[in-house]
């Protein structure tokens, strides 16, 4: 813990979130979107998901779609309802509050940015190539890692996606490379059962020597561990 607080506060800790923070919103898992696809496609939502893994299933739903664009307009729909209280939730007004240069997100939704323009915190949003170019050193970089939904193209939601993602040889992939050196990282959000997960943290470590924390994968309740953390940060 030690450790963390001194990288925090020298401007060395990277934070990085997961689902399970947009979880403790209300937005739906994995599963209720593997669902929706299984309705669309005219299948049992029971049936359709022995049928493979999530990302394979997800790549049939593109295949036969032949694009993502009604997904992901559904997706965005579903995910920013009107009724969400941005302000009610913890842990992304300690996000914002936070003085961290740099967050990366593996979250298609937008809330980490809406928590930041809810407590009129700067920030510059980057989900492609052509956003590094709005880098600012006044303000806290939101590297969308998994696509935006502003860009069907940058989405990671389908087994191609994922294994193209897997290379780590995109140009946000060589920007994290970059940022890995010398500074440390802060995980919330996310489990240790991803196997995705698990190879981020074994491509991290080869870049560079860095402290990986696995924080709880839900924050509905905001757990204790973070609440002790955060109380540190600040």
């Amino acid at each position: 813990m030690d450790q963390l607080i001194q990288a925090y506060r020298s401007k060395r800790l990277i934070l990085f979130v997961g689902a399970g923070v947009s979880m403790g919103l209300g937005l739906p898992s994995w599963r209720q979107l593997i669902d929706h696809m299984a309705k669309e496609l005219g299948f049992d939502p029971d049936i359709y998901r022995t049928f493979g893994n999530e990302l394979t299933l997800a790549e049939f739903y593109r295949i036969t779609k032949g694009q993502i664009g009604p997904l992901r307009s559904w997706m965005d729909r579903e995910w920013h309802s009107p009724s969400t209280d941005i302000s009610k939730s913890r842990i992304h007004e300690l996000i914002a509050a936070c003085d961290f240069e740099i967050i990366y997100t593996t979250n298609y939704d937008r809330w980490i940015e809406r928590a930041f323009d809810h407590y009129k915190k700067p920030y510059s949003k980057i989900s492609n190539v052509g956003d590094l170019s709005t880098i600012s050193k006044d303000r806290t970089q939101i590297v969308k890692f998994h696509g935006d939904f502003d860009d069907d193209s940058s989405i990671v939601l389908d087994e191609t996606s994922y294994l193209e993602r897997l290379e780590f040889e995109s140009p946000l992939d060589i920007k994290l490379r970059s940022d890995v050196l010398g500074r440390s990282f802060l995980f919330i959000g996310y489990s240790l059962n991803d196997i995705n997960i698990r190879y981020l943290f074994y491509r991290l470590a080869t870049y560079g020597r860095s402290l990986l924390v696995a924080c709880r994968s839900q924050c509905r309740s905001y757990s204790r561990p973070n609440q002790i953390l955060c109380k540190k940060l600040f």
